[in-house]
C-alpha cells in the first residue's frame, strides 16, 4: 500500500510518498481501506519536530474507510464495516491502516465516510470545548477565534444551538459569510479592525464571557482584554505559533479570568467518553444539525499542498486526504 511518510524533520517537502507493507490486524484491531484521512495542525507540528515523534513515521491521525480484516479479540466490528477514528497515530495519509478497535466508531448509515473523516477530530473538539471545557449556555456570549475555520464552524453551530451570543472572527468577507451562516451573530475582521475596541462595541462594554481561541500567539492577548471579570480564556490551539509564557498575575489584574489549555486527548480518556462525543457530533451530522464544511480534497501524492495551504491560513473548513 502507499503511504505518506516523514524520514526527517522539516518543511512540507519531506513528505515522501513510499510504497509500505499492508497491515496484518493484531489482537484488537482493525484492518481498514481508508476512504479519507483527515488534516490536521496537529500534523504539521509532529512534521516540524514541535511535537516530537520517533522517524520514520507515517503521518495522519484520523480517518474513515471500510474494514477489511478483523484481528483476534474483536467482538464488535466486522469486515464490511464502515468506520471512522481519530487520534490513532499512521493511520491519515496512507491507503491502508490498522486501527485499533477500541478506538474505532462506526458511522451512522446517513453519514457519508468523507465527512466522518472531516468531522471526527474536530467535531469531538468543538464538543468538549462548549460541554465540558466552558459549558456554553443560553444569555452567554462567546467569542471564537478563526470561525471559518475547521473547528470554528463547528464551534458556532454548537454555540448557537444553545443560544449563546457568537462572536466570530475571520480576515476576509468570504469567511465572514461562512461564520455567519454557521450562526456567528456578529463579525470581526481582526486584520482590518481593532479587535478589543470592536468587542467592547458590540458588547456595549461588557466583555465576553468566554473565548474560544485555537490561533495562539497573534490573538491571546487581545482575548484576555475581551473578557469579562471571571471570564474564561480557552486556548486549544497555536496556529499563529505558541503564547509566550504568561505571570499569572496577569489573570488578576484583568478580572480573576480563568485561564486553560486543554486538549482532546484528556477528554477521551475511556471507551464511553469516546462513544459519547462521537455519537454526538456524527448523530448530529446525520440529521442535519451540524454541517460539516469540506474545504479541500488532496490525492496522496499532494500532501504537501494540503500542509502548505493549511498553514498559510487560507483555507476554510476541513481538508482531506484522499487516497
Amino acid at each position: 500500500m502507499r503511504a505518506i511518510v516523514v524520514n526527517e524533520l522539516g518543511g512540507p517537502e519531506v513528505l515522501t510518498l513510499e510504497e509500505r507493507p499492508d497491515p496484518e490486524p493484531g489482537p484488537g484491531d482493525l484492518v481498514v481501506a481508508v476512504a479519507a484521512g483527515g488534516v490536521n495542525f496537529v500534523d504539521i507540528y509532529q512534521r516540524t519536530g514541535a511535537y516530537p515523534k520517533q522517524l520514520p513515521y507515517v503521518v495522519g491521525s484520523e480517518g474513515a474507510g471500510t474494514v477489511t480484516a478483523v484481528g483476534p479479540d474483536v467482538e464488535d466490528f466486522a469486515e464490511g464495516d464502515r468506520v471512522t477514528w481519530a487520534m490513532v497515530d499512521g493511520t491519515g495519509y496512507a491507503e491502508t491502516a490498522a486501527v485499533p478497535a477500541d478506538k474505532a466508531v462506526l458511522v451512522p448509515d446517513q453519514v457519508d465516510l468523507e465527512l466522518a473523516a472531516a468531522v471526527m477530530l474536530q467535531g469531538m473538539t468543538a464538543h468538549y470545548l462548549v460541554e465540558s471545557t466552558f459549558p456554553a449556555a443560553r444569555d452567554h456570549t462567546a467569542l471564537v477565534h478563526a470561525a471559518a475555520g475547521g473547528v470554528g464552524l463547528l464551534l458556532c453551530q454548537m454555540l448557537k444551538a444553545r443560544g449563546v451570543r457568537v462572536i466570530g472572527t475571520t480576515s476576509t468577507e468570504a469567511k465572514a459569510d461562512l461564520a455567519r451562516a454557521a450562526g456567528a451573530d456578529e463579525i470581526v475582521f481582526y486584520r482590518d479592525t481593532d479587535v478589543v475596541e470592536a468587542v467592547d462595541r458590540i458588547t456595549g462594554g461588557e466583555g465576553v464571557h468566554v473565548v474560544y481561541d485555537g490561533v495562539g500567539r497573534t490573538t491571546f492577548d487581545a482575548g484576555l482584554d475581551v473578557l469579562r471579570p471571571r471570564g474564561t480564556m480557552v486556548l486549544f490551539g497555536a496556529a499563529s505559533g505558541p503564547v509566550p509564557p504568561l505571570d499569572p498575575q496577569v489573570l488578576n489584574r484583568k478580572g480573576s479570568l480563568f485561564l486553560t489549555r486543554p486538549m482532546l486527548t484528556h477528554h477521551l480518556l475511556d471507551r464511553a467518553e469516546l462513544l459519547w462525543r462521537a455519537s454526538d457530533v456524527l448523530g448530529a451530522v446525520a440529521s442535519g444539525a451540524l454541517a460539516v464544511r469540506i474545504g479541500g480534497r488532496y490525492p496522496l501524492a499532494e500532501a504537501a499542498q494540503a500542509h502548505r495551504d493549511l498553514e498559510a491560513g487560507g483555507t476554510t473548513g476541513k481538508l482531506l486526504i484522499s487516497p
